[in-house]
């Protein structure tokens, strides 16, 4: 359950509303997800994560699709319910194959195991992976 409300187009602020028009520009769809419409009740932060998000996830030194497998990951080790799934849907829409999200799961799972190790473990780095030694 929203610890606020979900505004609608008829709600928000008109600074609000600029900014839903740039997504709606920028992802070539009318949808304005659940998460925009929470953080249009304060529109400065609101304009702020959406500029940040769309500078970071746009095409760069890293394929899309792999920028979206990792905020999949993150959205997982995080425990954000609601990131696992819009993210994995951006990732299948950018090409992401049910094998793909297989492998994924396996190395989210994976990494989680051994993060865990290391951590109960206390393993020092080794110095050959130390770019301070």
């Amino acid at each position: 359950m929203a610890t606020v409300t979900l505004l609608s187009d008829e709600e928000v602020s008109a600074d609000a509303l600029a900014v839903f028009d740039d997504i709606r520009a920028t992802r070539g769809t009318e949808y304005i997800n659940n998460f925009w419409r929470a953080l249009a009740h304060d529109p400065v932060m609101l304009r702020a994560t959406w500029d940040r998000l769309k500078h970071v996830m746009a095409p760069g030194m890293l394929d899309p699709l792999v920028k979206e497998m990792i905020y999949v990951a993150v959205s997982t080790a995080n425990g954000c319910e609601y990131c696992v799934h819009s993210h994995t849907a951006a990732a299948s829409a950018k090409g992401m194959s049910p094998q793909m999200h297989t492998e994924l799961l396996a190395v989210i799972g994976m990494a989680a195991q051994t993060n865990a190790l290391a951590t109960a473990l206390q393993v020092p780095v080794d110095p050959a992976f130390d770019p301070n030694s």
